[in-house]
């Protein structure tokens, strides 16, 4: 599938930018969200991170993939997510991944019937110090149908993942997150 095609539910596939270091997104109208935080340090923790090219940011921030796989350009995915009983399918379409010897991430872009539109970006990269961040970017706006008057309800929901992506890579022993910078 073309990264790029018409059926995703926003018109700028790859905005996000993973393979850049700096980001600066002009998006009138969509809300910008950019964070770095340090998820650990050294060879061992870089290695961990890389669990990030199999969706483990987002299944350790209690998210099934369907279907499981490492991800791929161009690759249609459902993510769902458990709320109580309910589970709120968010379909996707992988649209950028970066995979250099100190930088790996991805970008997913939302299909119809997502609860948003708009783009996300989950980004490991690695210093001179030895140091490993993630970065977490995103634009994002209200979805369609049934989904655009619970926009306020899903920005809250988009916090708490946020919280959740924060520490899905970080490894126990390794002690709290720092956060480095926020946009």
């Amino acid at each position: 599938m073309d990264p790029a095609a018409p059926d995703l539910g926003y018109p700028f596939p790859g905005a996000t930018r993973p393979a850049d270091a700096r980001w600066d997104p002009v998006a009138p109208g969509w809300r910008v969200h950019e964070e770095t935080v340090l998820v650990g340090r050294g060879d061992d923790a870089w290695t961990a991170a890389g669990a990030l090219m199999r969706w483990a940011v987002k299944t350790r921030s209690g998210f099934a993939v369907h279907p499981p796989g490492p991800v791929t350009t161009g690759a249609d995915l459902v993510l769902v997510a458990a709320v109580g009983p309910l589970r709120v399918r968010e379909p996707i379409r992988v649209v950028a991944v970066v995979d250099t010897p100190d930088r790996k991430g991805f970008a997913y872009g939302t299909r119809p019937g997502h609860p948003v539109s708009g783009e996300e970006a989950f980004v490991v990269h690695r210093d001179a110090e030895g140091a490993v961040w993630l970065t977490l970017r995103s634009l994002t706006r209200p979805g369609t149908g049934i989904w655009r008057p619970l926009f306020p309800l899903l920005l809250v929901a988009q916090r708490v993942y946020r919280r959740r992506y924060r520490r899905a890579l970080v490894h126990p022993t390794r002690g709290p997150v720092d956060r480095i910078s926020r946009r």
